[in-house]
């Protein structure tokens, strides 16, 4: 098995993932000695604050502060060290992992393939990356170790496949976000989405869905706007009437209840905000729906 996603004798879509080690870890006033792996390994910030020495080519050593929230992917082989003081201690998940024969559905090469930004990640390689998480990759990290420690070894499984190309989905995304001209614009933009479609049936403000990601009400309208041509009102609003269409054909719901189901406190706006987006009255729309499943 070999280390890299980038220097590894097989091919990617001949290549899958296995691990070496997974765990949490609190430090406290610990020097750790230069070593290096045969592995990538993610070092993840979950609290406080911690330094990594990364040692180049060339000998010279590049220090990286990690808080909360940020992480470190480390290519197989660059020396490393990790510096922690007495009166900052810190918390980190780590999980080390390398590449082995594979032929499933979640080889590298099978990845890339379905989503542009693996391709683009494994096409670009790097010895070390630091990327802020607007807690996407986190939630995924500890999917994954939970689902480790439920094998009798660290052989992998389908659960444990499938969690490992959503992390690395998220990393190569958070890579691009990072690289582009709005830091993490697409994190923020997808939770925000997230959020509006798991809350559409409460009375949602752009300021709660900004609140939810820790962003001023003004920036997140901004790069919503820049990164989705709509503004946020303008999606929550689509959010809200798609579900108010499904609400209405695919259920006996009645029409006076449908606003409550999708954050809409007036009956009369909802009905003139339904109409206005399908040219139909919600009533009109429910007959049509009926009308159709007879004919």
């Amino acid at each position: 098995m070999r280390g890299s996603f980038f220097h590894h004798e097989l091919s990617p879509s001949e290549a899958g993932p296995g691990f070496y080690a997974y765990y949490y870890k609190q430090w406290q006033n610990y020097k750790m000695e230069y070593h290096e792996h045969r592995w990538t390994e993610i070092m993840y910030m979950i609290q406080g604050t911690g330094a990594i020495d990364v040692m180049g080519d060339d000998g010279s050593t590049e220090r990286i502060v990690l808080r909360r929230g940020e992480f470190i992917v480390l290519d197989e082989g660059v020396p490393h060290r990790l510096i922690v003081e007495q009166a900052a201690p810190c918390r980190m998940l780590n999980v080390e992992f390398g590449f082995q024969p594979y032929s499933g559905p979640f080889s590298l090469g099978h990845i890339a393939r379905e989503e542009q930004e693996v391709a683009v990640f494994l096409a670009r390689p790097f010895r070390h990356l630091v990327l802020s998480d607007p807690e996407e990759v986190y939630y995924v990290l500890k999917s994954l170790v939970l689902e480790l420690d439920r094998q009798d070894t660290v052989n992998t499984s389908f659960m444990i496949e499938l969690l490992f190309s959503q992390l690395l989905v998220r990393i190569a995304r958070l890579r691009i976000a990072a690289e582009g001209s709005e830091p993490l614009a697409d994190g923020y933009i997808t939770k925000s989405i997230q959020y509006m479609h798991q809350n559409v049936d409460q009375r949602l403000q752009v300021k709660d869905v900004a609140g939810f990601v820790n962003l001023h009400p003004g920036y997140l309208h901004r790069i919503f706007k820049k990164h989705t041509d709509q503004t946020l009102t303008e999606y929550l609003t689509k959010v809200r009437m798609d579900k108010a269409k499904m609400l209405l054909s695919q259920t006996e719901i009645p029409v006076q209840d449908i606003p409550d189901y999708v954050g809409i406190s007036s009956r009369q706006y909802f009905h003139t905000l339904f109409k206005k987006h399908t040219g139909l009255t919600p009533v009109k729309y429910r007959e049509l729906g009926e009308r159709k499943s007879w004919d």
